[in-house]
């Protein structure tokens, strides 16, 4: 399906180049969206500690509940994120943010009295539900209150927002603890049982009241849909259809999902295998916390280094570039010994993520229609929900296969002979390097694809002005 024939899509936009993020900071509309994104973010954070905590103490410190627990806030992703974006093209996006946020601050008002696993599952369920639809919303709305040339920029600073908040959401978590004691000291609390967690999801709550109310005054205009409160179920699905069908025929769209998911697949290898790595090739468990650092820094120094390199590199090649970076520096993350060597690389590694981030999602703003906009990033979500959960669930079993492979070649030191000199090789070596691999082929991938997409542009281009030149 070319651009032509599908007349939602728009044209490329011309100009590339991100603003520098100060310039957002002159517009109130955004100012007031990226403060409710990072009250709610921070909130966030503090909420998953404080669910992760209760779980544990209702369960004894069971790690398949804590497991359930956070499988209930990716399960709903996977079957309802795309249905979610049909909502989000159909209803107000603003009152849907507004609706969500007032929704989780109730949930997490009532999860202090949840006193079991099963309840804490449908809490926690019910809670991205809510998520599934924010998201896709906010992303949707952006660009009615952001220019097209300031689109990176804004998306750089969400990243900050999303994720940049988790250290604040940990420290705050802790405060809560100190809290929640000298709370219940005084008598007159006493009987409340007041506990960290109790303190931790209140807290959380009245950030998204706070977001809410900041959000209701956005001037977010209303999707051109007629009937837009009148739900036909039949249509719904059809518009789901639509808009799974755009995203296989848009080579550039493609291109963007391919590239996120192999992304996240080999990134993603990191977290659960991390503390093995750091344990059985860096030597001590404890530099776990260093890596997952490193991860984070080097985000943050890659975001703020896309206003450099998009000045000079067009975005689609600053993401595929991206993407296949996060594969070459995780793989030679994994291939060595020294502690800081690894660090610097994962720092790499983490640089390459959040460029490849910032810049997918800025291309799906910019090249896809506002009417089928919220569907093409609630299927985004789902992918990302996919890949993370078949990267934290298959990498832990292929590093055992691989293990289990390397002492039958090699002994039970897992120790190679390579050039003449002995090199370690346990599974989890060979886990990483396959995630690498297969984040290097979804780069590749992504690149051709794009490639195609705009050379396609191109002779459409050509074409219409040809026939523009005969018809004068």
């Amino acid at each position: 399906m070319s651009r032509d024939q599908a007349s939602f899509i728009p044209p490329t936009g011309g100009n590339p180049l991100p603003a520098a993020s100060g310039r957002l900071f002159a517009n109130r509309g955004f100012v007031k969206l990226w403060i409710a994104q990072c009250l709610s973010s921070t909130g966030d954070w503090v909420g998953f500690f404080a669910i992760i905590a209760i779980a544990s103490d209702l369960s004894g410190g069971s790690a398949a509940a804590i497991s359930l627990v956070v499988a209930a806030r990716m399960i709903p992703g996977f079957f309802l994120a795309t249905l979610g974006g049909v909502i989000v093209d159909r209803f107000d996006r603003r009152k849907v943010m507004v609706v969500c946020d007032i929704g989780r601050a109730g949930l997490l008002g009532l999860l202090p009295f949840v006193h079991s696993v099963g309840g804490l599952v449908l809490m926690s369920f019910a809670l991205e539900i809510l998520t599934l639809l924010w998201g896709p919303a906010k992303d949707a709305s952006l660009p009615h209150l952001v220019p097209e040339d300031q689109l990176a920029s804004a998306n750089s600073l969400g990243l900050v927002a999303a994720y940049g908040t988790f250290p604040l959401g940990g420290a705050i978590f802790s405060a809560l603890t100190v809290g929640a004691e000298w709370l219940g000291g005084f008598d007159a609390l006493s009987s409340l049982e007041v506990n960290r967690n109790l303190l931790a999801l209140w807290a959380d709550g009245l950030t998204f009241v706070a977001s809410a109310l900041i959000v209701l005054r956005l001037p977010i205009p209303k999707p051109e849909r007629s009937e837009e409160h009148r739900v036909d179920w039949t249509q719904t699905f059809r518009e789901i259809a639509e808009g799974l069908r755009f995203i296989r025929s848009d080579r550039l769209v493609r291109a963007v999902m391919i590239g996120m998911a192999g992304g996240i697949v080999g990134a993603g290898a990191m977290v659960p295998l991390g503390t093995v790595f750091a344990n059985k090739v860096l030597g001590s468990a404890a530099l776990f916390g260093l890596l997952m650092a490193a991860i984070g820094v080097g985000a943050a120094i890659g975001v703020g280094g896309l206003v450099v390199l998009q000045k000079r590199l067009p975005r689609d090649t600053v993401f595929t570039t991206a993407v296949i970076g996060v594969g070459v520096f995780l793989a030679a993350a994994a291939s060595v010994d020294a502690v800081a060597s690894a660090v610097l690389l994962v720092a790499a590694t983490g640089a390459s993520a959040g460029m490849a981030y910032v810049t997918g999602f800025t291309l799906i703003q910019e090249n896809v229609a506002d009417e089928i906009r919220g569907r093409t990033f609630a299927t985004l979500y789902t992918i990302v929900r996919l890949c993370l959960l078949i990267s934290l669930t298959v990498s832990p079993l292929f590093a055992d296969l691989f293990d289990w492979v390397s002492k039958l070649i090699w002994g039970s030191d897992r120790r190679a002979e390579i050039l003449g000199v002995s090199y370690s090789l346990p599974g989890v070596r060979g886990a990483l390097w396959g995630g690498a691999l297969v984040t290097i082929g979804a780069g590749v991938l992504a690149r051709i694809l794009v490639r195609r997409a705009r050379r396609a542009e191109a002779q459409e281009g050509a074409y219409a002005g040809a026939e523009a030149e005969a018809e004068a």
